[in-house]
C-alpha cells in the first residue's frame, strides 16, 4: 500500500503549468514539522514536494500561496530523468489525490490585516490574534447550528413517551 497523509504549510506559491494535451498540473513544497526536537531543543521540518493534477491544480493556484496550511492525502512516486549534463537524476514527490485547504489567501490576509491594525499594547504577543467578528444572522439555511442568544432547556418530562 502506498498512502501518504501530510499537514503542513506551503514554502512558496504554487506553480501551475499545462501539459501538451492541456491538462493542468501544479507543484509546490510543503513544510511538515517533525514531532520531536533535535539535540538543541529545536523543532525541525521536512520539505516535501507535492504535485496535483487537473481542476484541483487550478484551485491550488487560485486559492493558496506561500504560508497557506494544507492537508494532503496521496501517494509517493519516484521518477528519474537525465539532466543537461547527461547525469541521471531521481525525484521523489507526493502525488496528491486530495488537497484540503486549512486556510486560504483571504483568511490569512484578513488575519494579518486585523493583527497589523490592532493597537499595540504591552500584553500583545505574536500569538495573540484578534477574534474574527462573525456577522449575526437568523438564516437557518446558512447555519442551522447558529446561536441566536436563547438557551434551550430539555428535560425528560418534555418527551412524548
Amino acid at each position: 500500500m502506498n498512502k501518504v497523509f501530510l499537514i503542513g504549510r506551503l514554502t512558496r506559491d504554487p506553480e501551475l503549468r499545462y501539459t501538451g494535451s492541456n491538462i493542468p498540473v501544479a507543484s509546490f513544497t510543503v513544510a511538515v514539522n517533525r514531532t520531536f526536537t533535535n539535540a538543541q531543543g529545536e523543532r525541525e521540518a521536512d520539505f516535501i514536494p507535492v504535485v496535483v493534477w487537473r481542476k484541483q491544480a487550478e484551485n491550488v493556484k487560485n486559492y493558496l500561496n506561500q504560508g497557506s496550511q494544507v492537508a494532503i492525502d496521496g501517494r509517493i512516486q519516484t521518477r528519474s530523468y537525465d539532466d543537461t549534463d547527461g547525469k541521471k537524476r531521481y525525484v521523489t514527490e507526493v502525488i496528491a489525490d486530495n488537497v484540503q485547504f486549512l486556510d486560504t489567501k483571504s483568511s490569512r490576509d484578513n488575519m494579518s490585516n486585523n493583527y497589523n491594525n490592532q493597537p499595540s499594547s504591552a500584553s500583545t504577543t505574536p500569538y495573540d490574534f484578534p477574534s474574527q467578528a462573525q456577522p449575526s444572522t437568523t438564516d437557518v439555511k446558512n447555519d442551522p447550528f447558529a446561536d441566536f442568544g436563547a438557551s434551550i432547556e430539555i428535560s425528560d418530562d418534555d418527551l412524548p413517551f
